[in-house]
């Protein structure tokens, strides 16, 4: 019924190879194979096996099963490729492939000699099925919600972020052979290469996860990935209420600082939840304004009709066709936009975002890595000093206080919570400095005995410097919610 998917009839199929190290298949048992044999060992005296077996702890058992199983995959994986037609894979539907798949699996196993229990052989056919259509042991982590980052550090070694915290998996790649394997899988789809001449790859999944990945010999233990999954559905402003990362007050005063067009960068650390808040902040501008969006890895997730996104694109093999994100913002800025995102500024790029923040593309927004609202002042000097502008300091400062309004933190804390630390707004020069002033910020006050942190949100009790503006733009704050708690 599936001969289709074979590159030859069912009767014709050779029967697999058995590897080197592998025993004659009539010395194999009816079950799972042994391990792959190793060096000569002193022969036990009678009974001993008994009592080491006795011995053997169930992580002992569970591990030597995961071992047989995984030499077991390996086997009929290399079957199932010398006899799938992988090109009319394309067209078959996934109940198709996965019959066919469970089909041949049954077949190499009968050829080897071997049998499995159900739930050995469900998780089997599972395996190979992400082995041929996705990204193999990944591919489990990719369809679990809760997994926010997956970070592989060699073959047998994979993190994954659930809540703000690491935990290592139990999941591993039979070597690094099979690393690669899926590295150049992901690679290859995008129109990529990575080997000893290119060791590093930025790239793309199918959902829009991000994925980077770093090979040999620059990876010294085993080749390094990382991917930030994709979130499907945004987290909106309520949610962020709802998870405590902001109070329903900042939430009011953000909504008034985009809808009157403030310039804002939201500043964080690595992982702080920068792009999230960039998403949240992007739902009160206005459906009638046309948007432009540009970044590296297209993850922002606008709602409104007019929305045009960009993505930069890195050079090919022959070091051509680089497409920056200063490339994207020279052209954005002859499209008509209303307002510019820039998913994050990091570069030269920020010279053309300042000049746009500065004529006439007010309500632009982006992103920067910074501890602090004057650290992410500095950065954007040091950025402007290394796009090779020679301007003095005082013009420089003046440049970024005219144009940016307000930054907006975002951080990460150690018990892996994301709070909105701080909102900062820029007021203007005094002297050779640039003025800001907080508005609103997190307060720690404690731990608790599983160290999670206590705190609260409070305003520093400072009259917004945009409140008159904020008034002719028929967003009249009420003057409570910049008063401080009164534990202040």
């Amino acid at each position: 019924m599936f001969s289709k998917f074979r590159k030859t009839e069912p009767g014709q199929t050779a029967a697999p190879a058995a590897p080197q190290s592998a025993r004659p298949a009539a010395a194999l048992p009816a079950a799972l194979p042994p391990a792959l044999p190793g060096p000569a060992k002193r022969r036990a005296a009678p009974g001993e096996p008994l009592r080491r077996a006795a011995e053997a702890t169930p992580a002992d058992k569970e591990r030597r099963r995961k071992e047989r199983l995984a030499e077991i995959k390996l086997e009929v994986h290399k079957a199932l490729l010398d006899t799938l037609n992988l090109a009319a894979l394309e067209k078959a539907s996934e109940q198709e492939l996965r019959n066919e798949i469970n089909a041949i699996a049954g077949e190499t196993l009968e050829t080897m000699g071997l049998a499995l229990n159900r739930d050995e052989r469900a998780a089997l056919n599972q395996d190979l099925y992400f082995e041929v259509t996705g990204l193999g042991p990944l591919e489990t982590l990719l369809k679990d919600d809760s997994v926010n980052d997956i970070l592989v550090n060699g073959p047998h070694q994979i993190f994954v972020e659930r809540d703000g915290r690491l935990q290592l998996t139990d999941i591993t790649f039979k070597d690094e052979r099979h690393l690669l394997r899926i590295i150049d899988k992901i690679v290859s789809a995008v129109g990529r290469r990575v080997d000893e001449s290119n060791p590093y790859v930025d790239a793309r999944l199918a959902d829009g996860s991000r994925f980077n990945a770093m090979v040999g010999p620059i990876a010294v233990d085993g080749s390094l990935v990382s991917i930030r999954k994709f979130k499907k559905d945004k987290l909106g402003i309520e949610d962020l209420i709802r998870f405590g990362a902001m109070t329903e007050e900042m939430a009011a005063y953000l909504e008034a600082a985009v809808a009157t067009r403030l310039n804002i960068i939201v500043s964080g650390g690595t992982g702080s939840g920068k792009t999230t808040t960039l998403n949240a902040l992007s739902s009160f501008i206005d459906d009638n304004e046309r948007i432009l969006t540009i970044e590296d890895t297209a993850e922002l997730q606008l709602q409104q009709t007019h929305v045009g996104r960009m993505e930069s694109r890195p050079a090919n093999v022959e070091g051509r066709g680089a497409v920056s994100q200063r490339d994207c913002l020279k052209n954005a800025l002859r499209m008509r936009p209303d307002r510019i995102i820039v998913g994050e500024t990091r570069g030269e790029e920020v010279i053309d975002m300042l000049q746009a923040m500065n004529t006439g593309h007010d309500g632009s927004m982006t992103t920067i890595h910074a501890n602090s609202a004057r650290d992410g002042i500095s950065r954007l000097e040091n950025m402007i000093a290394m796009a090779g502008i020679e301007m003095p300091i005082k013009a420089v400062r003046s440049q970024i206080s005219s144009a940016v309004n307000l930054i907006v933190q975002a951080s990460r804390l150690q018990d892996g919570s994301r709070r909105m630390t701080s909102i900062t707004e820029i007021t203007g020069m005094e002297g050779d400095v640039i003025s800001m002033q907080e508005v609103f910020r997190y307060r720690r006050v404690g731990l608790t005995p599983d160290n999670k942190i206590i705190g609260h949100f409070t305003a520093t009790g400072v009259r917004s410097h945009f409140s008159e503006r904020f008034r002719l733009w028929g967003y009249d704050l009420p003057a409570k919610i910049f008063e401080p708690m009164a534990a202040e």
